[in-house]
């Protein structure tokens, strides 16, 4: 069944309980498994965490392939979370087979009132990699996990995101159809705000919000966060045809908490 048959808003618990289904905890297993890192990710990661003695903090983490790969380049201080139980068991067991100790997963939500306490530690930068902060349904739900995210930073840290581009001129026209269902009140009903998509493809049910970039910009202002950069995946690397088939070119973001 389609998701935008079902009646109901998408909302956190919709996108969790998509993230602990079988196909998606098997789709994001096997690329920690078998992609890693990308190109466009490490450069970034080098460029603005050169210490590898940083204590990094990594939301939205998944079955581990970011943090893992962190591992793999010597960065020995990181914290990953996910809200979705099943993966983060998946990351566990990816650190444990592969030996890897020092490296801590933790079940937690980057939306919660709670997540300050949870994660007791002041982080010198952060990550919300692959899309991860567009998968929370509602603006102000974003925004909520950046303040989050800014609360447990240090002056001065580094924080790092992805995002899909709907000003993608391959894309504009889809847009503008997009558009004008909204004006006539015929869009998905299970939608919350102009640029949401939730489709049902191979991997399971996936919710995502596909922002412009004068929200991202606003966005980042409004919760403390200072706009340092962003390009896209392909101005950044060449990425593998592996990277390439698992997603779509998307749009890198660095922000940097004031240092007073």
């Amino acid at each position: 069944m389609n998701p935008s048959d079902t009646i109901g808003k998408v909302t956190g618990a919709t996108v969790r309980d998509d993230f602990n289904s079988i196909n998606t905890v098997l789709h994001y297993t096997r690329a920690a498994h078998f992609i890693g890192l990308w190109k466009s990710e490490l450069t970034l990661i080098e460029r603005h965490f050169p210490d590898k003695t940083a204590r990094l903090l990594e939301a939205g983490c998944g079955a581990g392939r970011v943090a893992v790969g962190l591992w793999h380049q010597g960065y020995r201080q990181i914290t990953a979370f996910d809200f979705a139980t099943e993966l983060v068991e998946q990351a566990e067991n990816l650190a444990r087979e592969q030996g890897i100790t020092g490296l801590t997963f933790l079940h937690a939500d980057a939306t919660a009132p709670e997540i300050c306490n949870v994660l007791r530690y002041k982080f010198d930068g952060a990550l919300f990699m692959f899309n991860g902060l567009m998968q929370i349904p509602g603006r102000e739900n974003r925004r909520r996990a950046l303040r989050n995210l800014h609360a447990v930073c240090r002056p001065g840290a580094h924080f790092l995101f992805t995002t899909h581009d709907r000003e993608d001129p391959r894309d504009l026209a889809e847009w503008a159809k997009e558009a004008a269902r909204w004006a006539l009140g015929e869009q998905n009903p299970r939608l919350l705000e102009f640029g949401d998509r939730y489709f049902t493809d191979e991997t399971g049910n996936t919710f995502m919000h596909l922002p412009d970039r004068k929200e991202i910009v606003e966005d980042l202002a409004a919760t403390g966060w200072l706009h340092i950069n962003d390009r896209t995946r392909d101005e950044l690397a060449s990425e593998t045809p592996k990277v390439r088939n698992f997603s779509d070119n998307c749009r890198f973001w660095v922000a940097r908490k004031s240092a007073v």
